[in-house]
């Protein structure tokens, strides 16, 4: 049974994609920063339906604990076959003259860095087996450029560019990686969006109507599994066609 590493897998769209790559037959490793008692519930969920998974908890930000959070993960599953990297962080909306570098870099920690290291880790392995997978979790705003964001869009945007770097490099050693570019889904941490914001944003979407998690979900078990077995370098949009031009 190959294993996956979903980070920031404790609750919302990380939740869902480990539950999905679970019942599509990966073994599921739940990474987690702080909510031990959400992973667990993810994990025990996983086995309770029959699969396999570990609640592992590590910063991926920290390099330090990356090293430890994988030698954890293959003595309770096995190496790691597929990193999906869905860890985030705070994502404050702020004017440009209130965006500072360190704003930038909290962004970038995220998701250039995280990615980043956690793929050193396990490129040794991967390049001896000629196989393994990344999968980064982006955004449309990379593409939309929303006000207010820089910091984050100009990450994702960075997230972007890394994934089509690597695919090129990595794809002769048979290793493939892709990005998933959601727009906006509601999970738990958008509980308290206003209606006003929802309706502008909807206006905005030709299907006319929200995502739900386990479509980022599903488009995440499709490029894990065989079926995208020469697909590497692609940004995949699931967004209800927001940017479809």
């Amino acid at each position: 049974m190959k294993v996956a590493l979903v980070t920031g897998a404790s609750r919302g769209l990380g939740a869902v994609m480990a539950r999905e790559l679970a019942h599509a037959g990966w073994a599921v490793a739940v990474n987690y920063a702080n909510d031990t008692r959400g992973a667990e519930a993810v994990a025990g969920d996983i086995r309770d339906s029959g699969g396999r998974a570990f609640a592992v908890k590590f910063s991926v930000i920290d390099h330090s604990q990356i090293a430890s959070g994988l030698q954890d993960i293959a003595r309770a599953l096995g190496p790691v076959d597929l990193i999906v990297n869905n860890a985030t962080g705070p994502q404050p909306e702020m004017p440009l003259m209130e965006q500072s570098w360190r704003s930038y870099l909290d962004q970038l920690e995220f998701f250039v860095k995280a990615p980043l290291e956690l793929l050193q880790a396990v490129l040794p392995d991967w390049r001896a087996r000629k196989s393994g997978r990344v999968i980064n979790i982006g955004s449309e705003v990379a593409e939309l450029g929303n006000p207010l964001f820089g910091n984050y869009a100009s990450a994702k945007g960075a997230m972007l560019s890394m994934t089509r770097s690597w695919a090129s490099e990595l794809a002769p050693e048979g290793i493939t990686v892709n990005l998933v570019a959601p727009g906006w889904i509601p999970v738990e941490r958008h509980a308290a969006a206003q209606r006003e914001h929802m309706d502008w944003y909807l206006d905005r979407t030709p299907l006319g109507h929200f995502g739900k998690p386990e479509d980022i979900a599903h488009m995440v078990v499709f490029l894990a599994s065989n079926k995208a077995d020469f697909i590497t370098g692609q940004r995949i949009a699931v967004n209800g066609g927001r940017t479809l031009l």
